[in-house]
């Protein structure tokens, strides 16, 4: 048996698997259905179907808890903070979605943990770190039965300035573990030791809440394979599942973030640098920005309605995937997702009992997908995709032909628009970025988004639909760590204390899973004094002095100037603030090559009618036949295993040396 390492990304709609033969780098690929139900299931199905093989690592992206978070499937979450501020949760933010013009509607909706759930405890710190009132164990204990009275079985706990010094937190934990042992614990000193108490309570919440669902997944999971396997976090790095369940909240990006640095060494390898991701699943589309070969990373997300202040790759998620559900408004106008029929029962023609339009049906009922997915091991109910959209044309009074493509006019642009926050919003020209597009139905709209934002070209990689599982055998182990230290006059020994103990603890880490020479990458937030909100920029490796000061300091004015259009780089009367200090710990692994095809031919294989400006018969070319050099002419479809390329008339498709086929206007 050959020996392989294995990446498994689980979507709403299919489980992807990928993987590299350790001796002679092939790489074998294959999708099962996803089961929402047990995860577990179609994981191991996944790894099964591949056949017997001599597996020597597993690496999964998972979507336990994104799905938990957007589903709102939050219970038995407490809350403890600082005697005095336990309406920190309702006061949150003041900011409006959508700005003044919905603030006359808009109501503040529930907060993560209720009023009544909330409880404080005596003691406090000041910014420093100094305490200023002592710990009072005796409330502590009476929280902590409370607790365990009322059956709260996940806590979050953060208190005033803990990210200064973390005692009191800690000891909270210790009488939460001695009177109430049955409890799942978060400190906001262990999830994100930076300032802003809202958020930073937020996201030990957060992390409480989908604590126990992982654990509880994860431990399965285990039991079932048998053997140690890694899981992919949100900042672009992978971790060990046992050391992972103790900070869950890292892997609330967890499969979108794969698919982003799966794309970005695919692009590279072609030789775009800089591109625009789309991962177009059967339940929504993820887009990221990647700037000379590395995806942007933020800590300014959120997954749903929570914000999340742990370092992710800046992803911005739509509902809008083949199983999105096309509807009709009070108004009588037609609209499409965020709504999806997921798989199960999925769309009209999966067969399984769904009972609505998706984009998926559209595509099938126009001709551009086969009646069938995975290369025939799905069979597609055509005829159930005809009658719904015939039946939903006639409530529109529209041609069924004219309905089905108006579904994917609207799901092209909702992608667009997600495009659009992530460059046009954001000071990028869009025209400027190559979009490479990956996914089961990423590749299936590629020409309307290049008419719609003036694309240069459409790069669609091999097995498109697994790039994201791909992407997870391309990871580094990664580990991030912070510490506020709010400063106009930095200490340079204060910087070298922090940096070393930061640096220390990522070590620490980064051992025992297996990584005795890892590698630091220091960073810093700054901003001009005065400012609410500081821009990262990457700090220089060794010494600590005058020299490394100055230059952080530059890079700051770079960036600030390269972000808002000014910096103040001789203006005293705006100095620099130094907020956060940070360090990544990485654990370097040899990731897989990617080869070059060696045989052509670009023959159509067959015929069937297809409806773009109208039905005619287009050829079908089979994607494995196409070697470097093929040219494909529109109207036109490209079929394979995972996904299909429609071409649409006045388009051209090219094959490169590595097989991807990059769609360009004619």
């Amino acid at each position: 048996m050959r020996s392989v390492r294995i990446g498994v990304d689980t979507g709403g709609t299919f489980t992807d698997i990928v993987a590299v033969d350790e001796e002679t780098g092939e790489i074998l690929t294959t999708k099962t259905p996803s089961t929402p139900a047990n995860p577990a299931d179609g994981f191991v199905a996944g790894i099964e179907k591949l056949g017997p093989l001599d597996v020597s690592a597993v690496v999964h992206g998972t979507t336990v808890a994104t799905n938990q978070l957007l589903e709102d499937r939050i219970a038995n979450l407490g809350f403890i903070t600082t005697e005095g501020f336990e309406y920190i949760l309702e006061i949150a933010r003041q900011s409006v979605p959508d700005g003044y013009g919905n603030s006359y509607f808009w109501v503040k909706p529930p907060r993560i943990v209720p009023v009544h759930l909330v409880k404080t405890v005596g003691g406090r710190l000041d910014h420093r770190g100094a305490e200023v009132w002592p710990f009072s164990e005796e409330q502590a204990v009476e929280v902590a039965r409370w607790f365990k009275s009322k059956g709260v079985t996940a806590i979050g706990v953060c208190f005033l300035h803990s990210y200064a010094n973390p005692e009191h937190e800690r000891r909270m934990r210790e009488v939460l573990w001695r009177e109430h042992p049955e409890a799942v614990i978060s400190l906001s000193s262990d999830v994100l030791r930076e300032y802003r108490e809202y958020e930073r309570s937020v996201t030990t919440l957060v992390d409480a809440a989908v604590k126990p669902a992982m654990r509880s997944y994860l431990a399965t999971l285990s039991n079932r394979l048998g053997m140690p396997f890694s899981v992919m976090k949100s900042n672009g790095g992978v971790l060990s599942a046992r050391e992972v369940v103790n900070q869950p909240i890292t892997t609330v990006l967890s499969g979108p973030a794969a698919g982003a640095l799966g794309a970005a060494l695919i692009a590279a390898t072609a030789g775009h640098e800089s591109v625009i991701t789309l991962d177009g699943g059967g339940t929504s589309t993820d887009v990221a920005v990647v700037i000379d070969g590395q995806p942007s990373i933020t800590t300014e997300g959120s997954i749903g309605r929570y914000p999340c202040k742990i370092p992710m790759i800046d992803i911005i998620t739509v509902g809008a995937g083949g199983g999105s559900i096309a509807w009709i408004s009070p108004e009588g106008t037609l609209k499409v997702g965020p709504k999806s029929a997921g798989a199960d029962p999925g769309p009209l023609c999966y067969g399984k009992g769904g009972t609505e339009v998706t984009v998926t049906d559209a595509h099938v009922f126009l001709g551009r997908i086969p009646p069938h997915l995975l290369g025939g091991e799905i069979p597609l109910d055509a005829d159930a995709a005809r009658t719904g959209i015939q039946a939903l044309a006639g409530k529109l009074g529209l041609t069924p032909e004219r309905t089905a493509t108006g579904i994917l006019e609207i799901s092209a642009f909702n992608q667009s628009n997600a495009i659009r926050q992530l460059t046009v919003k954001r000071g990028l020209d869009v025209r400027d970025f190559p979009l490479v597009t990956f996914g089961g139905s990423g590749p299936l709209l590629a020409c309307r988004l290049i008419d719609i934002l003036g694309l240069p070209a459409v790069v669609v990689p091999r097995d498109p639909g697994n790039v994201s599982a791909f992407g997870l055998l391309t990871v580094d182990v990664k580990n991030d760590y912070v510490r506020t230290y709010v400063t106009r006059d930095l200490s340079l020994g204060k910087a070298v204390e922090i940096f070393h103990d930061l640096e220390h603890q990522a070590g620490e880490a980064l051992r025992r899973e297996g990584f005795d020479d890892p590698v630091y990458l220091r960073s810093a937030d700054l901003r001009y004094y005065g400012q609410a909100y500081e821009v990262r920029v990457t700090a220089p490796a060794g010494e600590i002095d005058e020299d490394w000061q100055a230059d952080v300091v530059g890079r700051f004015h770079d960036a600030h100037e390269k972000l808002y259009g000014y910096a103040y780089r001789d203006d005293p009367r705006h100095g620099v603030e130094w907020v956060n200090l940070r360090v990544s710990g990485i654990g370097p692994i040899n990731r897989p090559s990617l080869r070059r095809l060696d045989k052509a031919g670009e023959g159509a294989t067959s015929v069937r009618p297809v409806h773009f400006d109208e039905t005619r018969d287009t050829p079908i070319h089979q994607r494995a036949a196409l070697g470097p050099g093929a040219k494909i002419e529109g109207p036109a479809v490209i079929e394979e295993y995972g996904s299909t390329i429609p071409i649409h008339p006045g388009f051209t498709a090219t094959v490169d040396e590595y097989g991807n086929v990059e769609v360009r206007r004619d």
